[in-house]
């Protein structure tokens, strides 16, 4: 009798152990900046609703079939790479030049692997790309022609880069390029060499202008992070950037450890803001390191990184966070984030506006 109630012990505990190894998790971002409700119409806002929920099922369906969490975010983020509505992929922005680059990066939690890459323009899924280099090659990073003829070389989808092209965001590239110009040529009222202590540089002026006239246009980017049913967590991001952007600028969405990152000690990480500063306080890593030194939750972490660290250098933007326990974290610090979430439950979430809490 004692050792059938071991054995029963025994598989009840293994019975309990599998079930939570086995539960699974997804969240997703599809960029931030100034998303008001005063600044959509009720069709605009029906449509992102229903891509983040396409997006979030995508990734959930992998993952409740047993499959990867890198596999998971892949899936999810080339559902909001095909359309029009994000700036990745058909979606993505325009550079100074008029053309579209796209960047992209992905970490897997259990191993550290990580691959990423930047300026492409005849990869159709971005991500895919990052991830064929995480896979199989040795290196983190590629950039530009290079990227793109190892990308076609493992078989990636290829397209004419006109593929990326939108109305909606070539007008916005003529519109920033016509508000530019008007700024310059206002900005004369001093000579060059007459600026007072304190005041901001005239480019600086100038940034502020457009960022007050196009508030989001920075933001774009799209991301996903996931547990799997092995208890490991991964994260992918994709953006096509900065509109106008110049002189091969490259953001922090392919710095691994800046826009994304992943450990399964801690969380796996997928941002969205201004580039510049995320990269300058190596923002995804810098949340698992406050988690693996200070013992943090993943929520107390993403929170103190986005709403205390960023706003005291001036970045906008957020995160999606997911630790190893399926526990979510999405901080943003400006008036909107598209986001979503599948959580261990099972419980669906999308949010855009400040004011909506899972």
């Amino acid at each position: 009798m004692r050792n059938l109630l071991t054995i029963v012990a025994i598989f009840l505990f293994m019975s309990q152990s599998f079930a939570q190894q086995s539960k699974v998790a997804i969240a997703i971002h599809g960029g931030a900046g100034t998303i008001t409700r005063d600044r959509m119409t009720e069709e605009r806002e029906a449509e992102y609703r229903a891509k983040l929920e396409e997006a979030l099922q995508a990734g959930y369906s992998v993952l409740e079939n047993g499959g990867t969490s890198l596999d998971a975010v892949v899936s999810a983020i080339q559902v909001m790479e095909e359309s029009p509505l994000f700036n990745a992929g058909k979606g993505a922005v325009f550079t100074n030049e008029g053309k579209n680059e796209l960047d992209a990066a992905i970490m897997d939690g259990e191993t550290r692997k990580a691959g990423a890459v930047a300026g492409i323009s005849s990869i159709k899924s971005p991500v895919a790309a990052a991830r064929a280099v995480m896979d199989n090659s040795p290196h983190v990073m590629m950039i530009g022609r290079g990227a793109e003829q190892f990308a076609s070389e493992q078989g990636l989808a290829t397209v004419d880069p006109s593929y990326f092209y939108t109305d909606r965001r070539f007008e916005q590239l003529e519109r920033i390029r016509s508000t530019e110009k008007q700024q310059l040529d206002h900005d004369g009222d001093r000579r060059p060499g007459d600026q007072r202590p304190g005041d901001k540089s005239s480019e600086d002026k100038k940034q502020g202008y457009l960022d007050a006239k196009f508030p989001d246009r920075k933001f774009g980017t799209v991301g996903a992070v996931a547990l799997d049913q092995n208890g490991n967590i991964a994260a992918a991001t994709s953006t096509g950037g900065m509109t106008n952007k110049r002189y091969g600028r490259v953001g922090d969405v392919p710095v691994i450890g800046a826009g994304t990152y992943a450990d399964n000690a801690t969380a796996a990480i997928s941002a969205t803001g201004h580039g510049e500063y995320f990269i300058r306080s190596v923002v995804a890593y810098d949340i698992s390191a406050l988690m693996k030194y200070q013992n943090k939750s993943v929520k107390e972490a993403a929170n103190e990184v986005v709403k205390d660290k960023l706003v005291e250098m001036g970045g906008g933007g957020g995160v999606i966070a997911i630790d190893h326990d399926g526990n979510i974290a999405m901080p943003f610090n400006t008036k909107g984030m598209y986001r979503g979430s599948i959580d261990t439950e099972g419980i669906v979430y999308i949010g855009i506006y400040e004011d909506e809490q899972p």
